[in-house]
């Protein structure tokens, strides 16, 4: 297991190529140099060359601001079988043990958090949950896209 240490570098042996490559990411790119233990003089030269890169390469990369990703908004997918991401038909049992059809909705008003709900088949009717779920998914999502339009960029 490697040592907080060696955090960002890796030992590469492979054909030719032997030597310590160092990599750091920071708003989805990659920055990376590989120190060959030929050129800097043997495995362990090569490898206290790499922290010191390493070291200032996480340096330079805390001077560059991150970016907040965009969200994606998923609107097919091959394993839903409704037509609509976020909503499923499924089976839910009650405490006493019933259990009940109903299309089940769920979203993402922010990151790291989940909502859901569901329209029962049996109260509505098959035809009508399915269109009160993607009407509510619909809502949600809006909101959400709304909320997120509005807010103060840090």
């Amino acid at each position: 297991m490697k040592s907080k240490n060696e955090k960002g570098i890796s030992r590469i042996d492979s054909g030719s190529t032997h030597g310590w490559f160092v990599r750091g990411y920071r708003n989805g790119k990659t920055f990376s140099r590989l120190f060959s233990d030929l050129k800097h003089g043997g495995q362990e030269a090569a490898l206290q060359e790499a922290r010191a890169f390493r070291a200032s390469l996480y340096e330079d990369l805390q001077k560059i601001p991150v970016q907040p990703r965009a969200r994606r908004v998923v609107t097919r997918d091959s394993r839903n079988t409704t037509g609509v991401i976020g909503v499923c038909r499924t089976t839910k049992t009650g405490p006493n043990g019933s259990k009940h059809e109903c299309f089940s909705v769920s979203w993402r008003p922010e990151r790291g958090v989940q909502k859901c709900t569901s329209f029962s088949i049996r109260k509505y009717g098959e035809k009508k949950a399915f269109q009160l779920a993607v009407a509510h998914r619909k809502q949600m999502m809006q909101e959400s896209l709304d909320a997120e339009a509005v807010k103060p960029s840090s």
